[in-house]
């Protein structure tokens, strides 16, 4: 399967399950200067900047590998910039949903708070 193909279907694929978690999808691929967050969803409590990574079943790592310190930081500043232009009285909270294929079958983990600002 091609890679980017792979990427866009992980993106569905994490966006369909934090729906079943009770997540409002409330923007995908926000895009700034400084980067990307690939999808913006709230519950009652947080508003989740959520970095989606999908690996195939050749990959040698784990996909929240990929969100190393310099990704985080400019998913974080492009999380600022969206909250400087969309208020919300929730709290911010950096999720990774990771989209990976294991024996024909795509497995999604959703990593909570898999970081924070520092």
């Amino acid at each position: 399967m091609n890679l980017g193909l792979f990427g866009l279907e992980g993106e569905e694929k994490a966006a369909k399950f934090l729906k079943k978690q009770g997540y409002r999808i409330i923007d995908k691929n926000f895009q700034t200067r400084f980067g990307e967050i690939d999808i913006i969803a709230e519950n009652k409590e947080y508003i989740v900047f959520a970095e989606v990574k999908a690996r195939s079943e050749k990959s040698i790592a784990e996909p929240k590998e990929f969100v190393d310190l310099k990704k985080q930081r400019k998913i974080i500043k492009t999380a600022e910039i969206y909250l400087s232009e969309n208020t919300t009285e929730k709290q911010p909270r950096f999720d990774v949903v990771e989209v990976k294929k294991e024996n024909g079958k795509t497995i999604v983990n959703h990593i909570i708070n898999a970081f924070e600002v520092e």
